[in-house]
């Protein structure tokens, strides 16, 4: 069975997520050792709070480099909830951060005369229902909590979307490089399953 490293760079729900692949029969290893993920099946960078924070966390403990390693490995990397914004460009929370650039793109916040932060069970609309991700899988619906969301610069990156008072980014992927802004540890059977066919990636590429 694949071993999946969740980074931990002081800024993620780890035990919810290293939990989830647990139940799903595989090894979760919760680990800040360079070795140790870029030794894993498969990587999980997860996240939750500000953008310039977490960035900083990343590169005071040399894990961006880790992270970026990883991602040229061509081995499967996950980004959760604000673990995908850290792989885009730059995001604009609480003024301008440079991300880790592993895909092209700017995170903004939602703006207009409604709800922020966006919290609550949206469905997802898959623009690429060809992608692995989604083998044997139906749209449906997952749990979103953020105040910020991705705009990508290239159109085929975008994977799934969700509509909240706009189209919003749900569900990116570049070659081996993925991103869930919900969380699929608190998504119900839908969010496990993406959980799985990410984790079945991970096999297939060890």
């Amino acid at each position: 069975m694949a071993a999946i490293a969740i980074i931990d760079y002081g800024m993620g729900n780890l035990h919810s997520v290293s939990k989830a692949v647990e139940r799903l029969g595989h090894e979760a290893i919760i680990t800040a050792d360079p070795n140790t993920i870029l030794a894993a099946a498969g990587a999980i960078l997860p996240g939750v709070g500000a953008f310039g924070d977490a960035i900083s966390s990343l590169k005071e403990s040399g894990l961006d480099a880790i992270v970026m390693q990883y991602a040229q490995s061509g081995k499967p990397l996950l980004g959760i909830c604000l673990g995908m914004q850290l792989l885009f460009t730059q995001s604009e929370e609480h003024g301008i951060h440079q991300g880790l650039n592993l895909l092209p793109g700017k995170v903004v916040r939602f703006t207009g005369d409604y709800k922020v932060p966006h919290m609550g069970w949206n469905k997802l609309m898959f623009k690429h229902q060809e992608n692995r991700l989604f083998k044997g899988l139906e749209e449906g619906h997952v749990y979103f909590v953020h105040s910020y969301h991705v705009v990508t610069d290239r159109e085929e990156d975008l994977l799934a979307t969700t509509d909240y008072y706009q189209q919003v980014t749900a569900i990116v992927g570049h070659q081996q490089v993925y991103g869930m802004q919900f969380h699929p540890e608190k998504s119900g059977e839908l969010g496990m399953q993406l959980l799985a066919n990410f984790i079945a990636l991970c096999e297939e590429a060890k």
